[in-house]
């Protein structure tokens, strides 16, 4: 038997609590069970272990260490999965990136983060050269599902190579784990620093909200593998030894994703409104055998109508809200099924596990009924943000995150969220930053003035409209030229749905741009989005 002084000496790291060592040691206990499931092929528990600790030997053996930050820049795939593992073992850096971006847009992120590896795959691939003409510091690049070439690395020949495996690395659960970036006000993204401790708060949230209780639930994985939802959605299945179902990335169609949650045999689905009235309204729904058990929504306001439909769909499920941000890890408020109705509007209660209030612009707490900030501190709340000490201070004055979601707060507790502080649209669960947009607008040659607005839209909650003054006065200025001018310089989903063509914006006295005024005028009404 050990003694007391041979235990101390074990290494921490077989104690730490993170997803590396759940997948240890699931792999340990329940090595032939699956772990994910994409397009009919399992990756069981051993493998999943095996294959990213030998990826971790590789890229360890090209110089990749402690604290390196790598990209990832793929769609949904287990490799991503691997990749996240193989990465966080070595004590670098995972940094999923949004594959609709656009090169410059990508390469400011690689700049910004000082990535010198990516991961990516053929789809993809001329958007990470592109990248590299901009970084040659990008200098490791593997792809998945495609052998080695000049200056790219096939990724399972790295899987399968032969070679001493790496030292193992004590991973101290306030360790970085994920860089994800988020677009600002200023028009920059900036990149929110989450530890391993946060994805440990963020599965104790899950597991609490879906009530993963029973040990077998199969998740079904529809989130682009790069948002936080997708990593948030994943990490409880890790903690838990559940499987992960993953659906790949492509043409949302309900009637193929109902086909998989009936043959997988799926428990608990996260989608967005616009998802779940896609599904509620499919013509094959009511005649399904589905195994549902949880069905959850978030990062778009959902509608009454939608809310009964899901209820009317889904009877025997239970329908949860989530809601929060990427730096929170992202889940801050829950609102259960049996409220949805009844507090139609709210995102729910603030889970037990963060502290909340809700502020004046002085820190004051206001009284339940009155709008102010609500601010978080707690177990998800990220580390910082990426080498931006101004921007981290600022989030966090006084003591808290300040969250820039203005709400009020009802006398029952209920959060219900009345405008952004922060100047974002939503669109299709996607976060737009008019001020991103509104630079880039700025370089147009035939723009004087422009501001960007939200509008709300049957389909994607909102839309955004830019509203612009034309240095060619009396002139026009189409949605289509616009969007081809667009094209290289943003991601599709941020592009302006309608332009309205103004004189000159509103100015106050300070001479800032007034967008209540503009939304007042411009985004509720105007010419049919396309």
């Amino acid at each position: 038997m050990s003694s007391r002084s041979e235990l101390l000496e074990q290494p921490l790291q077989s104690r730490r609590n993170h997803w590396n060592n759940w997948v240890a040691s699931h792999a340990e206990m329940k090595p032939d069970q699956a772990a994910f499931r994409f397009l009919g092929h399992s990756t069981t528990w051993r493998e999943l272990h095996d294959r990213s600790e030998a990826l971790a030997g590789a890229l360890s053996r090209r110089g990749v260490n402690f604290g390196d930050r790598v990209l990832l820049l793929t769609l949904n795939r287990t490799e991503f999965f691997e990749a996240v593992l193989a990465i966080n073992a070595l004590g670098a850096i995972a940094v999923p990136v949004n594959f609709r971006l656009t090169p410059p847009e990508v390469a400011f992120i690689a700049r910004d983060c000082g990535a010198r590896a990516v991961f990516t795959e053929p789809a993809l691939a001329p958007l990470v050269a592109a990248v590299r003409q901009d970084v040659p510091e990008l200098s490791l690049v593997v792809n998945i599902g495609a052998d080695s070439e000049a200056g790219v690395l096939g990724y399972e020949e790295l899987v399968s190579e032969a070679g001493p495996a790496y030292a193992p690395v004590d991973l101290p659960e306030d360790t970085p784990s994920l860089i994800l970036y988020t677009s600002g006000t200023t028009g920059t993204p900036k990149g929110a620093v989450l530890s391993h401790s946060n994805m440990v708060g963020q599965s104790i949230t899950c597991i609490r909200a879906m009530r993963y209780d029973r040990g077998d639930d199969i998740g079904f994985l529809a989130s682009p593998v790069f948002h936080v939802a997708a990593l948030g959605s994943v990490a409880p299945m890790l903690m838990l030894g559940g499987t992960t179902v993953i659906h790949p990335l492509k043409a949302f169609n309900p009637t193929e994703m109902l086909d998989v949650w009936e043959q997988e045999r799926i428990t608990t689905v996260f989608l967005v409104p616009v998802q779940w009235q896609a599904v509620c309204a499919d013509p094959t729904v009511r005649g399904r055998d589905l195994a549902l058990r949880v069905i959850s929504w978030g990062a778009a306001p959902a509608s009454d109508t939608v809310l009964r439909a899901m209820a009317d769909t889904f009877p025997r499920a239970l329908i949860v809200a989530v809601f929060g941000q990427t730096e929170m890890s992202p889940i801050t408020c829950v609102l259960d099924g049996d409220d949805a109705i009844r507090k139609l509007g709210s995102v729910g209660k603030p889970i037990p596990t963060i502290q909340t209030r809700v502020v004046d612009d002085d820190m004051n707490d206001v009284a339940p009924g009155t709008v102010g900030e609500i601010v978080y501190r707690g177990p998800t709340m990220m580390l910082e943000y990426w080498q931006s000490p101004a921007a981290t201070a600022d989030a966090f004055a006084g003591g808290w995150f300040h969250s820039g979601d203005l709400v009020r707060q009802d006398d029952e507790g209920f959060v219900y969220v009345v405008d952004r502080k922060k100047d974002m649209i939503i669109s299709g669960g996607e976060n737009i930053y008019c001020a991103e947009v509104e630079n880039v607008l700025f370089g147009h040659p035939r723009i004087r003035e422009a501001a960007v607005v939200g509008r709300p839209d049957p389909k994607w909650t909102e839309v955004p409209v830019a509203v612009v003054a034309l240095d060619d006065e009396g002139s026009d200025l189409t949605v289509e030229e616009l969007a081809a001018w667009l094209d290289d310089k943003l991601a599709r989903y941020k592009h302006p749905k309608d332009v309205v063509i103004v004189d000159a914006l509103p100015r106050n006295a300070s001479g800032k741009v007034v967008k209540g005024e503009l939304r007042k005028a411009h985004g509720a009404t105007g010419v049919a989005v396309v």
